[in-house]
């Protein structure tokens, strides 16, 4: 069902890097069971195109019950009004690679919400869609399953 689902969030050099490793780290979280996250996390000092220090954060989740237990979690922390925005937009966010994408705000992670974003400042989940052989069509029905 799900292959993986990787989670990416950038710390510009004007944020609190704790700040947004928390708003990760919210997610991860979700099936964890309080148990440290800090394996699950890679961390990638970049620098900007004005030389500015930039940090990634990304995380990829791949144990098959993890990966459903995330799933469940965005879902279900989900408002309403975003899970119709999701279902209407999912042919739009499922590539042809079998890839879904989301975009979560940060801030809002950062308060322990859910919420969709179209802001380029938000933490990206992709999530890989497995279905053997490849069929976009039953990887579009795996997705209205977990999210819709």
């Amino acid at each position: 069902m799900i292959h993986y689902i990787n989670l990416r969030v950038i710390a510009h050099s004007t944020e609190d890097r704790s700040r947004v490793l928390k708003s990760l780290e919210f997610f991860l979280s979700s099936f964890s069971n309080g148990k440290n996250t800090d394996d699950l996390v890679e961390a990638l000092d970049v620098e900007g195109h004005y030389g500015n220090l930039i940090k990634i954060f990304s995380a990829q989740v791949a144990r098959k019950s993890d990966s459903k237990a995330l799933a469940n979690f965005i879902r279900d922390n989900m408002s309403d009004e975003d899970v119709l925005r999701l279902r209407d937009e999912m042919p739009d966010r499922l590539d042809d690679d079998q890839v879904f994408h989301i975009r979560v705000d940060k801030q809002a992670a950062f308060q322990e919400n859910v919420k969709l974003t179209s802001s380029a400042d938000a933490i990206t989940v992709k999530v890989k869609i497995a279905t053997y052989p490849k069929d976009r069509l039953k990887a579009g029905l795996i997705v209205e399953e977990l999210f819709g």
